[in-house]
């Protein structure tokens, strides 16, 4: 949550309406970081709204607090940011979310200070001394989006476990499922009868849904094992609609891997 102000002598002027401005978009930049690089998927909507919610630390400025208190209050203020972005399935996935948050926050507040640094100081040697150049609204406003791009590109460059993150959408009768699957080249499960996919999906997505289900029996690496299954109408993989039947599979056990609700099967992402 970073602070506008200017200072004339002993005399601080702050700008309360920079300070929202400046708060509520770094904060936006900040959790946009976090949802691209980590693929959360959030609406825009969200963002928005905890960015928002972000920007009363603001407040903190007329409240008598020490450092401590202004700490835990900055910790509290982050967590309600992301759960208002992101929403909580465990705590693995939102202290991953905050970890990034804070990493961004460093790369640009670094990269503000570090450009600062270099405009408004000149040095003899070792000597640094503040010259009459100085960051101000207006650059800080174009710095901010453009080191943050830098940032999210570069980390979609890695070649990393999050490539085979997909934004999955599931249509069965007149019920839609939205949730993040994964590629799992290790999930080959096909029903014997018609070899159709098996996409397997923790069995919390269905219990409140009325559906026909039936049992496939299915090899896997500890024996045959009947399954419970679904036969999806329509199935939208980022936004690409799969023509090929495919069956969901119905698993009790949690999907132990960040931030995912089902798994993809490999021959579906190759067709």
């Amino acid at each position: 949550m970073s602070l506008f102000y200017n200072q004339i002598g002993d005399a601080m002027k702050i700008y309360v309406d920079l300070i929202l401005f400046l708060n509520f978009g770094f904060d936006f930049l900040l959790l946009l970081s976090v949802s691209l690089i980590l693929r959360r998927n959030a609406k825009m909507y969200r963002l928005l709204i905890a960015a928002f919610v972000g920007s009363i630390s603001v407040l903190a400025l007329f409240i008598k607090i020490n450092s401590i208190e202004l700490f835990f209050l900055k910790i509290i203020i982050s967590i309600l940011m992301l759960l208002a972005s992101f929403g909580y399935k465990n705590l693995k996935y939102t202290i991953k979310n905050m970890i990034y948050l804070y990493i961004s926050s460093i790369i640009l507040g670094g990269g503000l200070y570090l450009l600062n640094i270099e405009l408004t100081y000149k040095n003899q040697g070792i000597i640094f001394y503040k010259n009459k150049m100085s960051i101000n609204f207006i650059i800080l406003v174009i710095l901010a989006p453009i080191i943050i791009y830098i940032y999210i590109k570069e980390c979609k460059n890695l070649k990393n476990n999050y490539s085979n993150y997909h934004k999955v959408e599931i249509k069965i009768k007149d019920k839609t499922i939205k949730c993040t699957g994964f590629l799992d080249t290790g999930n080959k499960l096909k029903d014997p009868y018609k070899k159709r996919p098996i996409i397997l999906i923790n069995n919390n997505y269905l219990k409140k849904l009325d559906l026909n289900k039936i049992i496939v029996p299915a090899h896997t690496i500890v024996g045959t094992k009947l399954i419970e299954c679904i036969k999806i109408d329509n199935l939208i993989i980022d936004n690409i609609e799969i023509k090929k039947e495919v069956l969901l599979g119905i698993i009790d056990r949690k999907i132990k891997i960040d931030g995912i609700d089902c798994l993809l099967h490999y021959q579906i992402m190759e067709e």
